[in-house]
């Protein structure tokens, strides 16, 4: 009488099992890369409800084997496997195997604490004799299946599959599926995103339980066991991958305003660009960084219309999320220069007309080449290749400062611009980001552009919340202005400061490097991809002699390498403009040299500089 007292006491305590189906859970986020596949995700991440009819068949015996044997042959609690556990840890001393079964597992997870108390017990023992009654054996495992924790913000075997292998539950083998299996005890510990080995070592200890079980044919867990498997790009995640889709995020919420429900974010990124550009970093610093004084790197690289397809934010972004590609504010050097000279472009000037590369004073003021030397009357193409600091603040001053802030702010530049005499050699803060998106521009004709990272946005339905239109700025400078401007950048990489950068195909950028080696930055472009690096310290102490000539231009010459494997070698959007041009002019006007400079102006003896 006592007892059934107490059962009726717990049993009115207990919870609602109607509302199974009506778990609240907080909205996920699940970013993919440009080819579909995901590689991040935020908040807790839900895959589709499977049956277990419907999973690939390895899973279910995977999990039944490691985590209860007998899940077909008790009742919802398991007096045989409970008495085999006490045994096993009295002789131990210590808890090594664990009583529960799924069902009790189940009922834990779904309405009870994880506080440890009798009472709490009782209520687990009580509600999975109630699932038990309620759901069938294959449903009791689905619902599991479907709920349950796998590490890195997965609920369910599909999410899980599809984080970890970038496949659907339903095409798991038999090894993934003892790898998945073998979460289930630690998540975190065995988490093949993060230590692989510690996860193939616990999926060999399943499939040897699914042999001793008889769930597995002991021939094919030992070929499983050999060919292992690889995980998804997107779960290995380099650390790179979290700095853009931080920024992701960040700009989703933005569009959005609130997200109330599940969406998924196709981003821009490209998971081999993105590969390389974390693996150029890393090496270059790795090999460098120490003897160079250079703790830190950033690069972005984006598609002529500003779709970002690889992001590098810092060196380790388990140390620091601060994302350098995107919120860091440093002096570019050098690498404003082509804005200089773009506004002088739009004023009337020629690449072949004539400055001053002599001493100069600005009421207090006076520049300094990098070099100390001056070389007298220079083309603008010469000056520009050789980065002629006193060359440069003479012409913008020609050409007016206020002019050179118009034009920087056309190109997207949005920090602050002082109007001082030092602007044109870059010493206000910019963003990489912003920078090399002000270059995109040069490389793509003229057109104006606004770096973006998302293509669509969409609810767990499809529902499309939000799209890219591929509106940009519009034109910021006719083609012939951004054909002169790739020229002339054509020649920092040929004879320039940038020759470290040169590539096996046309090419063209600018070097960049502040007072005191503090930042060191390249910036350039192909007929494909337009990519800035930045290399310095988070303390802004100086490096050793970095220059952007330097570090960074062969880190940008790696990657860009790298990133264009197997794409045929494409003229320049100037290039192929001056073809045209050529074709068009008449014999007696020479159309613009692909040097920089017309036929009979070059100067020589500048080829000392550098930046």
């Amino acid at each position: 009488m006592l007892f059934a007292g107490v059962m009726g006491y717990f049993a009115y305590q207990l919870p609602d099992i109607s509302t199974l189906s009506e778990q609240a859970r907080r909205p996920s986020v699940q970013l993919l890369s440009a080819d579909g596949a995901a590689f991040a995700s935020f908040g807790e991440v839900y895959g589709e409800t499977l049956p277990v009819k419907q999973m690939s068949p390895h899973l279910p015996r995977a999990v039944i084997a490691i985590e209860d044997r007998r899940f077909y042959d008790h009742f919802g609690v398991d007096l045989i496997g409970l008495a085999r556990a006490s045994v096993a840890n009295f002789r131990e001393g210590r808890v090594v195997q664990g009583g529960s079964t799924i069902t009790q597992q189940l009922a834990k997870n779904l309405f009870l604490t994880s506080e440890r108390s009798l009472e709490r017990k009782i209520k687990e023992v009580m509600l999975a004799l109630w699932l038990e009654r309620k759901f069938s054996k294959d449903e009791i495992l689905g619902i599991y299946l479907n709920r349950v924790y796998f590490g890195a913000g997965t609920y369910g075997v599909d999410a899980a599959s599809r984080r970890y292998f970038g496949r659907s539950a339903r095409d798991l083998d038999l090894y993934q599926s003892a790898m998945l299996a073998g979460l289930l005890k630690a998540p975190s510990r065995y988490n093949p995103s993060r230590d692989k080995a510690q996860a193939d070592g616990r999926a060999r200890q399943v499939l040897a339980s699914m042999v001793d079980a008889g769930l597995a044919d002991s021939a094919a867990a030992a070929r499983a066991a050999k060919q292992g498997t690889a995980i998804a790009v997107g779960a290995r995640g380099g650390d790179g991958a979290r700095y853009f889709a931080d920024w992701v995020l960040d700009r989703a919420m933005g569009y959005l305003g609130h997200i109330d429900r599940d969406i998924i974010i196709v981003t821009t990124l490209e998971p081999a660009l993105q590969r390389a550009a974390e693996e150029t970093l890393d090496s270059a610093l790795a090999r460098d960084g120490k003897a160079a004084k250079a703790g830190q790197a950033a690069l972005v690289a984006l598609d002529l219309d500003g779709g970002v397809r690889a992001m590098v934010g810092g060196r380790d972004y388990g140390q620091s999320q601060f994302n350098r590609a995107t919120q860091a504010q440093r002096q570019p050097g050098s690498a404003f220069k082509p804005i200089v000279y773009l506004a002088a472009l739009q004023a009337g000037w020629e690449p072949t007309d004539s400055i001053e590369d002599q001493p100069i004073r600005i009421g207090d003021w006076s520049p300094a080449n990098f070099d100390g030397r001056h070389h007298g009357t220079v083309t603008l193409a010469d000056a520009f290749a050789q980065s002629s600091n006193v060359a440069t603040v003479r012409l913008a001053e020609r050409v007016g400062r206020s002019r050179v802030i118009q034009t920087a702010r056309r190109l997207g530049l949005s920090g602050e611009l002082a109007n001082h005499p030092s602007l044109p050699l870059g010493v206000n803060e910019v963003s990489l980001l912003e920078l090399t998106g002000a270059y995109g521009p040069f490389a793509n004709g003229g057109q104006g552009v606004i770096p973006y990272g998302i293509r669509e946005i969409r609810d767990a339905d499809g529902l499309v919340l939000f799209r890219h239109n591929g509106s940009g700025i519009g034109p910021v400078m006719s083609p012939a202005e951004a054909a002169a401007m790739t020229d002339m950048m054509v020649g920092v990489i040929s004879r320039g400061t940038g020759r470290a950068a040169q590539l096996s195909r046309p090419a063209a950028g600018k070097t960049g490097t502040s007072q005191d080696y503090r930042d060191a930055w390249f910036v350039g472009y192909s007929s494909d991809l337009i990519t800035g690096i930045w290399m310095g310290n988070d303390n802004a102490a100086p490096m050793n002699k970095v220059t952007g000539g330097g570090l960074p231009a062969k880190a940008w010459q790696a990657f860009m390498e790298r990133s264009h494997q197997g794409l045929p070698p494409s003229p320049l959007f100037a290039h192929a403009l001056m073809r045209i041009q050529q074709a068009s002019v008449e014999p007696s006007r020479p159309a613009l040299a692909t040097t920089g400079v017309a036929p009979g102006n070059r100067v020589d003896g500048l080829s000392g500089a550098r930046d």
